[in-house]
């Protein structure tokens, strides 16, 4: 199936809320939404299609994947450097509008994970479990030298390259050696979509954030996950994620960092998704 095939299973959807506007995808039959899915970085909601696609006729399960704000078609956030707070008001403005009153599994991934926790933090009622996949850390608490380097570099491989040409030249290093090639055009073709002003602003969130501080005002069931190969959040890091997280990390086998796409049965596992009945799912 492609890319292009697959996205039009779940057309994307867009509602307004007093923060602007938010698009998102949906799967599964349930009557309340069950799991939020937040996307990384140099994605957007297709990223989570492997999990869109196994969930559609779930009566149990109702899935929403959005595109974070300055993604899509989803209007960007207010503050030219935003912190993860700002995304995390969108995303519960954004169930508001949607009247998604009931707790939620967040399922964050990469960059999404800052945004997942964040939320958490700002609204715990709500939250039913926390699932944070190849989880980014933020450089909120690294020395100022390190972190305006690391956001300078990204903005200028923006520039240089382009959407497009990121997204040719990055594709690969998203994934294992061992992915297929229709994985790698599935990475490539969701980055090569995002909004320059989108990316940017959400560069300097990542440069802004600090995950571990989040994490200590959750209290919600928490899982951290991450694939074995993954080069851009190493397994390492990630078991210092869920050491903060107070939590066993778990491997999502010998993948890279699109875990979603390249260990798409490993994380459904993970989210209890393979078992039928809802109370056997993380929440």
């Amino acid at each position: 199936m492609t890319a292009a095939a697959s996205t039009d299973a779940f057309p994307a959807q867009r509602v307004r809320t007093p923060f602007g506007a938010v698009q998102w995808r949906e799967s599964g039959q349930a009557s309340a939404v069950t799991h939020v899915l937040l996307h990384g970085i140099g994605s957007g909601s297709a990223s989570w299609l492997a999990q869109l696609t196994w969930v559609q006729d779930r009566e149990d399960l109702r899935v929403l994947a959005w595109d974070a704000p300055g993604y899509g078609q989803s209007d960007p956030v207010a503050n030219a450097s935003p912190q993860a707070l700002d995304y995390a008001r969108h995303l519960w403005a954004w169930l508001d509008a949607l009247h998604a009153t009931s707790a939620v599994v967040l399922v964050g991934h990469s960059l999404g994970c800052l945004m997942a926790a964040s939320a958490a933090a700002l609204a715990p009622e709500r939250v039913q479990g926390l699932v944070l996949l190849a989880p980014a850390r933020g450089y909120g608490d690294a020395p100022a030298p390190v972190r305006e380097e690391k956001l300078r570099t990204r903005l200028e491989t923006l520039a240089r390259l382009g959407p497009e040409g990121m997204a040719a030249e990055r594709a690969h290093a998203m994934l294992s050696p061992n992915a297929r090639p229709e994985q790698i055009e599935a990475v490539r073709a969701t980055m090569a979509q995002i909004q320059v002003a989108g990316y940017t602003q959400a560069a300097h969130m990542l440069a802004n954030a600090v995950l571990a501080r989040d994490l200590a005002q959750v209290q919600c069931p928490r899982w951290v996950a991450s694939g074995e190969a993954d080069g851009i959040t190493p397994a390492s890091a990630c078991q210092a994620v869920a050491q903060d997280a107070g939590v066993t990390w778990q491997s999502l086998g010998p993948v890279g960092h699109a875990c979603a796409i390249e260990a798409a049965a490993a994380v459904h596992t993970l989210l209890g998704w393979d078992q039928p009945a809802r109370s056997e799912r993380v929440a």
